[in-house]
């Protein structure tokens, strides 16, 4: 059932899903359904920790899964965002890192397979999903000690690479270092897939996504959409992008940037708008669906999705429009 995702990727436009995040809170999870029975005794609250619920709730997350996958996602990421003993210090949860990947990663490949099964010809591929931590290694939390960092660059790599290990025994065909805030966790997150690939003889393809925070256009850490692009460079990845912060419009000067820029394949998978005042998303799948199709008028994209307040309904409207689209071809001989 194995595809190679490069000649899929020449091929056509391939989707990504969206928020797992928003589709668990439509489930509206208690504390007690958190915990399940396996961890119905322990002593620090787990209401949040969503990456949990691949133990705990398996079968819905399997069924977000299944519902991207019928809104015509091809590819689907794990629930795994927080899974590195650095995200789950804050439950104290560390001891389950590498498991929470396997389990996470069994139940996407799951989902996938049986889609791929159902239609061989459109194949569906699982990244495993690794989200920045908490921490950032470039910059201090405490104002009054610059100089100070609550995580060194090898201690991200010890976690990065326990959560790489658990996402490849899982089964994942791809790696995604997403969300990316401080290029430096990104760095360490790639030193870790390095070695991993390394030591098991394995050749997993890698997407890196970044995050522009604001309309400065730059990362939390300070660099620009190039800046970004040239510090992960080094490695061959199969894409390279942007992904939350902003909604599909604010995004789109910084990703063509990019686009323009880069050798690799290039994803984007934007917000449904911005924030409103409660936090929650109010941009429709109409009204996304519009603003995608200027990507892909445009050209800019091989890989396109939406992060937080896209649900199936938003996946299923970017299908509809990435089917009309020819992918973006790739640059060779980039100005320097």
């Amino acid at each position: 059932m194995k595809k190679d995702i490069k000649k899929e990727l020449q091929k056509r436009i391939l989707v990504l899903d969206g928020a797992m995040g928003t589709m668990i809170q439509r489930h509206k999870f208690t504390e007690e359904d958190y915990r399940g029975d396996r961890f119905k005794d322990f002593k620090f609250p787990l209401q949040g920790n969503n990456d949990l619920l691949s133990l705990t709730q398996p079968q819905a997350i399997i069924d977000i899964h299944a519902q991207y996958l019928e809104a015509g996602a091809d590819i689907i990421e794990t629930n795994t965002f927080s899974s590195t003993t650095i995200g789950m210090a804050d439950y104290h949860m560390e001891d389950l890192a590498y498991e929470l990947n396997v389990e996470s990663a069994k139940l996407a490949r799951k989902a996938a397979d049986e889609y791929t099964l159902k239609n061989p010809d459109k194949p569906r591929f699982v990244a495993g999903s690794i989200g920045p931590t908490n921490r950032t290694a470039s910059m201090s939390p405490d104002v009054n000690d610059p100089g100070y960092r609550a995580v060194t660059f090898d201690e991200l790599k010890t976690a990065y690479k326990e959560q790489t290990e658990g996402l490849i025994d899982g089964g994942v065909d791809i790696l995604l270092v997403e969300t990316i805030f401080d290029t430096l966790n990104a760095k360490a997150a790639l030193f870790a897939i390095d070695e991993v690939n390394e030591e098991k003889g394995t050749d997993i393809p890698v997407m890196v996504s970044g995050t522009i925070t604001d309309a400065s256009g730059r990362t939390l850490s300070g660099q620009t959409a190039e800046a970004f692009l040239i510090s992960v460079s080094h490695m061959p990845l199969l894409s390279v992008g942007f992904n939350c912060a902003l909604g599909a419009d604010q995004l789109k000067p910084y990703l063509k940037r990019l686009s323009n820029q880069t050798e690799f394949f290039v994803s984007a998978h934007p917000n449904a708008g911005l924030p409103n005042a409660f936090g929650e998303y109010d941009q429709s799948a109409k009204e996304m669906q519009s603003l995608i199709k200027s990507y892909l008028e445009d050209n800019l994209v091989n890989i396109i999705g939406g992060c937080c307040g896209t649900t199936p309904d938003h996946i299923r409207a970017i299908a509809e429009m990435a089917a009309q689209y020819n992918p973006r071809e790739l640059k060779e001989n980039i100005p320097a």
